[in-house]
């Protein structure tokens, strides 16, 4: 009995040749649903996912070294391509250092309104530098990642010091949801803010994913 529980913890060979043939794709959590939405419609069935924790979209300190992390954990699992699901995302180049170490590559782009906008569209809006973005993740989660991180639950009076330099707010959306619209709605109302919608489906994260090969 003892063999056989033995045998079942090995991986056996076809199994590490699984691994080598996939890509391991670490990305933010907050954009977990398209990444699986492109996986399974472009039938990218070589792209294993891991989700680091979408809430270190409010501490981004925390991205380079906890992507580091996963990259070495992926490499003793047998994993030989790897992608990163992040734009910098407030490293300030401190990822693309990680990925230059490890020699893998990164979504381009600033941030993910950058990439789903579409990078160069993004570069080009010159009357966007007051707005503030929502995603599809953020329109659903504000309370849980905009208003309780910032303390505004408790502490009403700081969304002047917070949000008075904004003068819109900009929800750029991933799939036509009109739940989401109005989500994306009552965000700016209590912020204060102007309300624009775009529909900017999933931008050059398509892309991206189609080249994590």
């Amino acid at each position: 009995m003892d063999v056989v529980d033995a045998d079942i913890r090995l991986e056996s060979p076809s199994d590490e040749r699984a691994k080598a043939e996939k890509v391991r794709v670490i990305a933010c959590g907050a954009i977990a649903r398209e990444v699986l939405a492109i996986r399974d419609t472009n039938g990218l069935g070589h792209i294993d996912l891991q989700c680091l924790p979408a809430i270190w979209h409010a501490h981004p300190e925390k991205i380079a070294p906890g992507v580091e992390k996963a990259i070495e954990e992926a490499r003793a699992e047998g994993f030989s391509r790897i992608f990163v699901g992040y734009a910098d995302c407030g490293t300030g180049g401190l990822l693309d250092k990680v990925c230059e170490r490890h020699g893998v590559e990164r979504i381009a782009g600033p941030h993910c309104y950058s990439f789903f906008a579409g990078n160069e569209a993004f570069a080009a809006k010159d009357d966007d530098v007051t707005s503030f973005f929502l995603t599809d993740f953020l329109a659903r989660q504000f309370r849980a990642f905009v208003i309780e991180p910032l303390g505004l639950d408790r502490h009403p009076q700081l969304k002047d010091m917070y949000f008075g330099n904004y003068t819109k707010l900009v929800y750029l959306s991933q799939i036509e949801d009109e739940a989401l619209q109005r989500k994306a709605k009552e965000a700016a109302d209590y912020l204060g803010l102007v309300y624009e919608y775009r529909y900017t489906g999933y931008g050059d994260l398509t892309g991206e994913l189609l080249r994590a090969r």
